[in-house]
């Protein structure tokens, strides 16, 4: 058998709690896509949902565009996903599976389901999801999160087969944090690339828009991409997305002071049609962020072929910069507006940013293409475990 039969991925969230935003998405892009590809694909997850929980079965499989998810309940300890009926669940089926994809860190789901792992002796690839960062880790809950690598994580780190990295960004900030890796495993997240539209079906009429799309979050650096479309004309900033941290009172004030109130937005969350009308609408897609190990949100601009403008934290700048897909500045309110006016000024230049997006999206980063290298990732540890070896 040259496949892995069986692969469990442990996730804290799933669908249908959109909510917590691209991490669902990219996991069960590549879930199904690997199910495609013929992999029997297993996700454990919980049904947290907000405050609530998800409308879903408990404790048995859910079939999810051929994913067979499990969904389990919380207990003491919810904030951290904390689930004794999934640690049942590892403890009992761990050793069927012929290697583990654990999606996450500083989370109950992670660290129960990499113990039990290392216990079965069952491979497992960890993906930490951007968070092992060390200005994310100082900027908050700087204490208690360093005591959770000493205790934990360093351990999960070191143990894993591979560690799987999106970016080269996200791997260069991993090693600054002096953990010990095995290998890296650098797959990008995917996209669905849909068929190409004519470009006479772009961008409504009206003011030109400039999308920010995703959770308003401090990391994300929305109050920069506000203050510079000061240095912008004429153009529209719409911000869309989820506000779980409060901020969007803060950035409304901060629009008054600016005298921006008019041309700055705020639609709350969206998805299905709403979300695609609005990329397909914008000019520009921007992403002013402090620290972005990949960048879904500017993969799925490419795929819908608008021009992008991010600051180089974000994972995928520099597939930006050499493909043409869009502009490179650095986060400050004059050199982020001067790009974004460069676009927002010429319509030439951005239909070929969306020509060049599209290309690299369809060619590069569709869901089959990424699916077939993790796949590879997977076939080399489990090749290794069966032949009594480590990879290193």
């Amino acid at each position: 058998m040259t496949n892995p039969r069986r692969c469990l991925h442990v996730v804290p969230t799933y669908y249908p709690a959109v909510r917590y935003g691209g991490p669902i998405h990219s996991v069960h892009g590549l879930c199904r896509s690997l199910v495609e590809l013929g992999e029997e694909i297993h996700v454990f997850t919980t049904n947290v949902d907000g405050a609530g929980v998800s409308p879903v079965e408990l404790g048995r499989p859910i079939d999810l565009d051929g994913v067979k998810v499990w969904y389990f309940p919380t207990g003491v300890g919810r904030r951290l996903y904390r689930s004794p009926a999934m640690r049942d669940a590892l403890e009992s089926q761990m050793a069927s599976f012929d290697i583990v994809h654990l999606h996450s860190v500083f989370l109950w789901p992670t660290a129960m389901a990499a113990r039990i792992a290392r216990d079965r002796a069952v491979p497992y690839v960890l993906a930490p999801r951007g968070m092992l960062v060390d200005d994310l880790i100082r900027a908050k809950n700087r204490v208690v999160k360093r005591a959770w690598i000493g205790l934990i994580e360093r351990a999960n780190v070191a143990s894993a087969a591979a560690i799987h990295v999106t970016s080269e960004i996200e791997c260069a900030e991993l090693e600054k944090l002096g953990l010990k890796v095995r290998s890296y495993a650098l797959v990008p997240n995917g996209v669905v690339v849909p068929p190409r539209q004519p470009a006479a079906a772009l961008e409504s009429g009206g003011p030109l828009k400039v999308l920010s799309l995703g959770r308003i979050s401090w990391k994300k650096g929305i109050d920069r991409l506000i203050a510079a479309m000061v240095h912008t004309q004429d153009a529209e900033l719409v911000i869309a997305g989820p506000d779980e941290e409060g901020a969007s009172a803060g950035l409304k004030s901060m629009c008054a002071r600016l005298g921006l109130t008019e041309r700055v937005r705020f639609l709350g969350p969206v998805q299905g049609e709403e979300k695609a009308a609005l990329m397909r609408e914008c000019a520009v897609l921007a992403l002013a962020s402090l620290s972005e190990n990949f960048g879904n949100v500017v993969l799925e601009a490419m795929a819908s072929a608008r021009p992008v403008v991010v600051t180089p934290q974000v994972g995928l700048a520099d597939v930006v910069a050499q493909t043409g897909s869009g502009l490179v500045a650095a986060g400050g309110p004059v050199e982020f507006g001067r790009a974004l006016s460069t676009l927002l000024q010429n319509a030439e230049l951005r239909a070929q940013c969306g020509a060049a997006g599209y290309a690299t999206a369809r060619d590069r980063f569709s869901w089959p293409v990424v699916a077939r290298q993790m796949r590879a990732v997977y076939q080399r540890h489990v090749s290794a475990r069966r032949e009594g070896g480590v990879v290193g």
